[in-house]
């Protein structure tokens, strides 16, 4: 069960909903664009994982977990996700997705990471970067919504 916790917070969906409502749109509009660059299904959930993995954001872990399993995805690759690097169960162009979205999650080392986008682009079209890039902008988003909201995942 998922709950809406009343905070000291500010919902920002509930006092800002035109903005709020705006982000579905969006998303689709990414998530379509994702597909029409050839990125699969089961790709444009890991990505969303991986980010709302490393934002910490148990909301959309578990949203994303369910849309990944019900498209299909192997619970073993989502219980290695966070260890793709370390596994075999990701090919190349997910590999350099998931690179992608660290890179542009983890806004806060990029500089330091210089070499890392063009590694993370080495199996990806210029389309397919600027579709992740778009999928991993929006996730990002909703991982600071649902944070800075005070959404939780019930126990």
């Amino acid at each position: 069960m998922i709950t809406k916790e009343k905070t000291a917070r500010t919902d920002v969906g509930s006092r800002h909903p035109q903005l709020y409502r705006a982000m579905p749109p969006v998303a689709r509009m990414a998530d379509v664009t994702a597909l029409e660059e050839g990125l699969s299904p089961l790709l444009i959930e890991l990505v969303k994982l991986r980010a709302s993995q490393l934002n910490g954001c148990a909301f959309c872990l578990r949203a994303h977990s369910q849309d990944a399993l019900a498209k299909g995805e192997s619970p073993v690759r989502l219980n290695v996700l966070s260890a793709w690097r370390e596994s075999e169960y990701f090919d190349e162009q997910e590999r350099s997705a998931l690179a992608l979205t660290e890179y542009l999650t983890l806004i806060q080392d990029s500089h330091r990471n210089a070499g890392l986008y063009e590694s993370a682009t080495a199996h990806l079209t210029s389309g397919q970067v600027s579709a992740v890039t778009w999928v991993v902008l929006i996730i990002n988003t909703y991982n600071r919504i649902a944070i800075s909201g005070a959404y939780r995942v019930a126990p």
